[in-house]
């Protein structure tokens, strides 16, 4: 790890469970930033951290170097240096840093700065600097529910079938160039020319016959796309989204549905909640959880026991 910066600040003051007390005093953040997450992320990153110090926090930077160096970070990380470990990337920053604090107090907080961050969306934090300054700095601290997929943890969503072989397809040069538009590239592609192959998710010990499954530990999915409105991140259980249909006329009838926050509504689209979920098929096909291939078939998903503390917007 390479620390770009450092400044000094007050401890802050802890409640008896050890969280933070938001407005009582400047934080201590562990700000982990992914050079790799989008295009001209560094300057904005820049301006963040130095509103920051500006409220009179204290800032460590450490730059990732390699994909999982994010999750080694906040493993090592002591809960007695700091009190926020800021995810500075996109999606699988967070994701990292979330496996990597496992039995650890200290609270997650978000710098959007990748591909997508859909947890940034689902918790409606603006993308200005200085509204990520001031929830960092001074944001309430709430628990959330995180899932696990064959022990990985996940926060978002969790997916098998089509988007699994979207994600697993799309090149990471075309994703550095065009961004979320590489994803639709890849989607057309998949619908085209994939072979999509029918799967069973058992939701709590009842079997659902499918072509993909999506299992959503919060509303949204692949940014502000409302995917399973009734999903909560304070709610121990998942609202899975079922989708039987294959080939290119479905997919692009969900895939509108999906833009519009329509999904739900389609006649053949089932929504089934519950704490846990194996999803079945081919073995070997891809799982995605977060936007990145974590597993594959067959999957066990279920709600890890431990939360995850996260810092909201004020």
């Amino acid at each position: 790890m390479s620390a770009m910066d450092a400044v000094a600040g007050d401890a802050v003051p802890r409640t008896a469970e050890g969280s933070v007390s938001p407005g009582t005093g400047p934080r201590r953040i562990l700000a982990v930033f992914n050079p790799a997450a989008g295009r001209n992320r560094r300057p904005r990153f820049n301006r963040i951290a130095a509103a920051l110090k500006d409220q009179g926090c204290s800032v460590t930077v450490v730059e990732t170097t390699a994909p999982g160096h994010a999750e080694t970070i906040a493993r090592e990380v002591s809960s007695d240096e700091f009190d926020v470990i800021a995810a500075a990337g996109g999606d699988g920053t967070v994701n990292e840093i979330v496996n990597g604090l496992r039995g650890k107090s200290i609270a997650l907080g978000l710098i959007p700065l990748g591909t997508a961050n859909v947890l940034a969306d689902e918790i409606g934090l603006k993308r200005t600097d200085a509204m990520i300054a001031r929830t960092l700095g001074r944001g309430g601290i709430r628990a959330i529910h995180v899932g696990t997929v064959n022990g990985r943890r996940f926060v978002m969503m969790a997916g098998a079938g089509f988007d699994a072989n979207v994600v697993n397809g799309v090149s990471l040069a075309l994703k550095r160039k065009l961004g979320p538009l590489a994803y639709v590239w890849q989607a057309g592609r998949e619908a085209f020319l994939g072979s999509p192959a029918r799967c069973a998710a058992i939701i709590d010990g009842v079997t659902h016959q499918t072509s993909s499954a999506v299992v959503c530990n919060g509303r949204r999915y692949g940014g502000p796309f409302i995917a399973a409105p009734a999903a909560s991140l304070a709610e121990d259980r998942f609202h899975v989204v079922l989708m039987p249909g294959r080939g290119w006329f479905h997919t692009a009838r969900y895939g509108v549905a999906l833009m519009l926050g329509r999904i739900s509504r389609l006649h053949d689209v089932r929504l089934v909640a519950g704490r846990e979920v194996r999803i079945e098929g081919v073995v070997g096909r891809p799982v995605q959880a977060d936007g990145d291939i974590v597993a594959y078939l067959p999957a066990q998903i279920a709600v890890d026991p431990e939360p995850v503390r996260l810092v909201f917007p004020v």
